[in-house]
């Protein structure tokens, strides 16, 4: 189905979940997805513990949770974690992996800008990948914010993904020489090209700056926001397992985490 038929009420955030249930049943094949080395997820789990401390039974949810992903490295962490997916798919795929590996996480359907949970109710609030498909940040945010506690923490994942990179701009010229297109995407030719017509309508559609998104949380209420650039061991972890294309280009994007909080 597209965007561009008349006569329906199809939207792009129709769109935007029919694409990810599209993609549950190979998401986890995919690196940068699922993690596939002890060393990534040593690393995972450093960037979370320096953000939000330990679990200790604390309330987590995880937006957009996909697979379930960052729900389990919570979960590793000895939150009591909620993931929440607008995907039916990704929450087949999320309950199944947690009882092949006996974790008690909750996973239900909602909405990542409107999820219906209760006011001041979770220690923390996660996601990874999640704010570049949002179609309204700023309701998004402002629900986030009404979810946690005061003293509560928001951690975010992200990049400017939308900036080409040096690799990026070398691959399009060595395409342009050898008639041939580089490979640096695990997504088939259609799948990318829906995944770029996605990225054309939402909030961000060109580039997004950390310093954009820390603005739209400042707005939000949000508080002593970090922008850490500090992946590396994920990083490298994750380009060890890809093509050197695709390696390289992860190396040299400027991807981080933002962590902010709830003023008490």
């Amino acid at each position: 189905m597209s965007a561009n038929e008349t006569g329906t009420n199809y939207s792009i955030r129709d769109e935007i979940r029919e694409f990810w249930s599209e993609r549950a049943a190979s998401f986890d094949q995919s690196v940068g997805h699922e993690i596939f080395s002890d060393a990534e997820r040593r690393g995972w789990h450093r960037l979370l513990k320096k953000h939000l401390g330990p679990g200790n039974g604390r309330q987590a949810l995880d937006l957009a949770s996909g697979t379930g992903v960052i729900s389990h490295l919570l979960h590793d962490l000895q939150f009591s974690v909620t993931g929440a997916d607008w995907s039916e798919a990704m929450l087949e795929q999320a309950r199944a992996k947690a009882e092949k590996r006996q974790a008690d996480i909750r996973f239900i359907m909602r909405d990542a800008e409107n999820t219906m949970e209760p006011r001041s109710s979770y220690d923390v609030v996660t996601n990874r990948h999640l704010v570049w498909t949002l179609v309204d940040p700023v309701a998004a945010f402002a629900e986030w914010f009404a979810v946690l506690k005061p003293g509560g923490k928001l951690l975010i994942v992200d990049g400017n993904m939308g900036r080409k990179t040096w690799v990026g701009k070398l691959s399009e010229a060595l395409s342009r020489v050898t008639g041939k297109t580089a490979a640096r995407s695990h997504l088939p030719p259609a799948m990318m090209e829906r995944h770029r017509s996605i990225r054309s309508r939402v909030y961000f559609s060109d580039a997004m700056p950390a310093s954009a998104v820390v603005d739209l949380l400042i707005d939000a209420g949000f508080t002593d926001p970090v922008v850490d650039r500090k992946l590396f061991a994920i990083n490298w972890a994750q380009a060890r397992k890809m093509p050197l294309l695709r390696a390289l280009d992860r190396l040299v994007q400027d991807r981080y985490a933002i962590c902010a909080t709830k003023p008490l």
